[in-house]
């Protein structure tokens, strides 16, 4: 049975114990369901606690096509792991031929149903009837999620069986579907993490360079063993999306060995992985790699799991610690910079101690803290050894380095823009110490990138991108990147992946790709930064609404994070993947921070506000 719906009619003893129970626990939750009509929706309620487990119930030797209907679609929110209960509702060759797995679509509310009014009859023997909805996303196959559009019409085939007389679904969508609520509480959002592919595989030599491990989102069911079902994924390979810029440590061909039904951390919160004989031969730094990927992934999953084991064919192969996993590979949100940076009331760049209480900034070591060049908007490098900054007029980029003495130069880049709205962005440096910038110039509209920040900018290839370029943000992991793209007077956030050819004796091309929105509910973004290995904070407005602040997931479905406290006026915001670090922007001509659990606070004038990236 659905937790927040009611089937109605006639009902046995059993049904109606879990509905009470349902009534209590869920304090009225249960919607009434008709059972006539011409239209019949499974209503999704507002969310229920994620803990609350679904039972779903059988049918009854005397179901109508439309109780059938209806209490399959219950039985897809349950929390069953091979939806035993659903298949129930299906015909045999039905059951043996449908794949749940395939895809979950989720719509704004429960399911509809309309009946065909053509031919079906419930006094004859087939019954037809339409699915229908608005759809909110999808999760496919690898349990990506993706926001969708646009109604949901799909067919529903009844047929009674001649013996019994009972009615049973014949041919039906393959996937699962279900309204929004019931998704958020049946689903959960878990990073799998992979290395950069432009950071070289480890040999049993070892290497020198450190891979960026990168965080790719996937949904599983929350109730029905997470641990499990994302080791699996995991070891699966990642998601269409990261695929061409990312890679595995797990050879190809690995799973869990054949015996492996679930996975448990012991009392030390040590968790034993047995592999088949495809990582038998793996060596010491791949094997370390692979354990690494296991425990960034696990990282925010219950029971905890501080230490990885891997085995195959009997024997160990490594075991790995969290703390030293953190030795193996890189990740954005491990990495706490050292200052905050701003622009002060004399346009030189400034710095205060990241987290920190203080609100008495000093200038930057330098030329951009000595006031050289007055500037609009900088940033940091992440090593925040290299500064790059706007002029005034966001005409010029200047960049210098951050030591007493250095000299600042000419700018490195200028644009043709006849106005300060249609030059340059703010830019953005990413994990390789390249720095990146839009130049808004309707008569040449250019996404940029500067190879350490100097020499001649190589044009970044965007196919597919419509509209123009109006903000910049590189992700830690360097194969990402956040647009927002202004067209016809709407701002969107999109995220792209980012592909760099680097063959021998050319010229590296960059290109950008699969561009995709992040925020299709709001209509205009102003600002924008990463605020962890897979989200960002936003600030925009929704269609008739005020501006907001709020997270969204690179996937665009909305994390589990509480929403910050609201702030009028926000015209610049400051995160960094390190969750622990408070959020700050530029409000109302202030610089402003946001303590965990506290509210706003007053740091000092100033604009700009940026952390390292």
């Amino acid at each position: 049975m659905g937790a927040d719906r009611e089937r109605s009619g006639r009902r046995g003893p059993a049904r109606v114990v879990a509905y009470a129970v349902c009534g209590v626990v869920l304090l009225g939750g249960c919607a009434s369901m008709p059972d006539s009509g011409d239209l019949r929706g499974v209503e999704s309620t507002p969310r229920q606690d994620p803990q609350v487990r679904v039972f779903a119930m059988p049918p009854r030797e005397d179901d109508s096509p439309t109780e059938i209907v209806q209490g399959f679609l219950e039985a897809l929110t349950s929390n069953e792991p091979e939806y035993e209960t659903a298949r129930k509702y299906l015909t045999g060759e039905a059951a043996r031929t449908w794949e749940p797995e395939r895809s979950t679509t989720v719509l704004t509310g429960g399911p509809g149903t309309e009946s065909d009014h053509s031919g079906s009859r419930e006094d004859a023997d087939d019954y037809s009837v339409t699915l229908t909805g608005t759809r909110v996303a999808t999760v496919d196959a690898q349990q990506s999620y993706a926001p969708a559009n646009g109604q949901y019409r799909e067919p529903v085939h009844l047929t009674r069986d001649n013996k019994s007389g009972q009615w049973r679904i014949d041919a039906l969508p393959q996937g699962v579907i279900m309204g929004k609520s019931d998704f958020q509480r049946t689903y959960m959002s878990v990073n799998k993490y992979y290395f950069a592919s432009n950071t070289a595989p480890v040999t049993q030599a070892g290497t020198s360079a450190q891979p960026a491990a990168v965080a790719d989102p996937v949904y599983v069911r929350r109730l029905v063993d997470p641990m499990t079902q994302v080791v699996r994924s995991l070891i699966s390979g990642p998601t269409r999306l990261l695929g061409p810029v990312v890679r595995s440590s797990f050879p190809t061909g690995t799973a869990l060995a054949k015996n492996v039904e679930s996975l448990t951390p012991d009392d030390r919160n040590k968790l034993t992985v047995r592999l088949n004989d495809r990582a038998a031969g793996v060596g010491a730094d791949t094997c370390d790699e692979m354990a690494a990927q296991l425990l960034f992934t696990l990282q925010n999953l219950t029971p905890v799991v501080d230490e990885v084991e891997l085995r195959s064919d009997g024997g160990q192969l490594c075991s790995l610690t969290e703390d030293r996993a953190e030795t193996v590979a890189t990740r954005g949100s491990a990495q706490r910079p050292d200052y905050l940076y701003f622009i002060d009331d004399e346009d030189r760049l400034v710095r205060i101690a990241a987290g920190s209480s203080g609100t008495r900034p000093e200038p930057v070591p330098g030329a951009l803290g000595e006031g050289v060049a007055a500037l609009r908007s900088v940033a940091v490098s992440r090593d925040e050894h290299s500064a790059a900054g706007i002029g005034l007029d966001n005409k010029s980029l200047y960049v210098g380095s951050m030591v007493s003495g250095g000299s600042l130069g000419d700018p490195v880049l200028v644009s043709k823009g006849k106005t300060e709205a249609t030059r340059l962005t703010p830019p953005s440096w990413d994990a390789q110490g390249d720095l990146w910038i839009a130049d808004r110039d309707p008569a040449d509209p250019r996404l940029l990138l500067l190879k350490e920040g100097k020499g001649e900018p190589v044009e970044v290839r965007t196919p597919g991108l419509d509209g123009r370029v109006q903000a910049v943000r590189v992700a830690a992991d360097g194969v990402r990147i956040a647009l927002i793209v202004e067209k016809d007077g709407k701002r969107s956030l999109l995220i792209g992946r980012i592909e760099r050819d680097g063959r021998a004796g050319r010229t590296s091309a960059v290109t950008v790709l699969e561009l995709r929105s992040a925020t299709p509910e709001l209509e205009e973004v102003t600002a924008m930064s990463w605020a962890g290995d897979s989200r960002l904070v936003v600030v925009g407005r929704e269609r008739g609404g005020v501006q907001q602040i709020g997270y969204v997931q690179v996937d665009g479905s909305t994390p589990e994070a509480s929403v910050p406290a609201a702030l009028t006026g926000v015209k610049e915001i400051a995160a960094t993947e390190d969750e622990r670090l408070p959020l700050v922007a530029y409000s109302e001509d202030v610089i402003v921070r946001l303590p965990s659990g506290l509210q706003w606070q007053k740091v000092t004038e100033g604009t700009a506000p940026v952390y390292p990236g």
